[in-house]
């Protein structure tokens, strides 16, 4: 019983707090690719992780500027594009920030797996904000979402493997903004069949008499 309340409070605390929406939150969630894209171009893949680690800890101080906290998925991205950045740059080797991809993705699959068996929708906690859905909507959205986690991993291994290295910053890039925005879209209809309909305003006392 004391575990449900604790897991409640926290839920609430985590939804509680304030969450960046619009062009900001695309900023914070792709920005630094695009700055890594642009220094591929403009140097080499060395050179793109140097700015793309800049351009994370950028990220990291806005979120924790304007909203007061940094996410939990951010903090987790944080610390690994640092240790396999630094790797990356100190060895001279690139393997190390190519796989970055698929540990990530590898870790929110399984997280929200793990969330999923102990009764806990992390995808709801993250997204409540956004829409308000029944806990079996959430639970389907967050099955789809460890898949789709599961399966960007699988896709990272296997072209960081097999193709070059502008193939892979070019996927990493805008393949995979756009695989995230076509995963997104596709949940769309759910997404609205669940949202709440607007019901129109009560007639008052106050009107009623004036009727």
């Amino acid at each position: 019983m004391a575990d449900k309340k604790a897991t409640t409070a926290n839920e609430t605390t985590d939804i509680s707090k304030p969450q960046v929406t619009g062009w900001r939150k695309f900023l914070l969630d792709f920005g630094p690719l695009l700055v890594f894209f642009l220094a591929f171009r403009a140097g080499d893949v060395f050179v793109a992780t140097g700015a793309f680690m800049i351009a994370i800890v950028a990220a990291a101080i806005y979120s924790k500027i304007k909203l007061g906290h940094v996410s939990a998925m951010h903090k987790f991205t944080f610390v690994v594009v640092m240790v396999l950045g630094g790797l990356t740059l100190y060895l001279q080797d690139e393997t190390f920030v190519k796989m970055k991809l698929t540990i990530v993705n590898s870790f929110f699959a399984l997280a929200i797996l793990i969330g999923l068996l102990r009764g806990q929708l992390y995808i709801k906690m993250i997204m409540e904000m956004a829409f308000e859905l029944p806990d079996s909507a959430w639970r389907v959205l967050s099955r789809n979402y460890a898949i789709f986690f599961a399966a960007m991993a699988i896709v990272n291994e296997l072209i960081w493997r097999t193709q070059t290295t502008e193939f892979w910053v070019n996927f990493k890039t805008f393949g995979y903004m756009a695989i995230n925005f076509l995963f997104i879209l596709g949940h769309m209809p759910m997404l609205m069949k669940h949202m709440p309909e607007e019901t129109p305003d009560e007639p008052t006392e106050e009107n009623t008499d004036r009727n």
